[in-house]
């Protein structure tokens, strides 16, 4: 391995580490639809949501 192998891994390691973090500290904050815009305000089932996240697809 090469060091341009070593500065991937090191990019993609760093983004999964913000994404981990992201769901963790928007779970902490009682969101239960991540990436819903009323994420706040949802039930959690998100059929009522205005993205339709959780409506299902024919």
């Amino acid at each position: 391995m090469n060091v341009v192998d070593y500065v991937i891994i090191a990019v993609i390691a760093v983004i999964l580490g913000l994404a981990i973090f992201y769901i963790r500290k928007a779970k902490k904050s009682g969101k239960k639809c991540i990436g819903c815009p009323d994420s706040g305000a949802c039930s959690g089932n998100c059929g009522g949501c205005s993205c339709g996240c959780g409506e299902k697809k024919a």
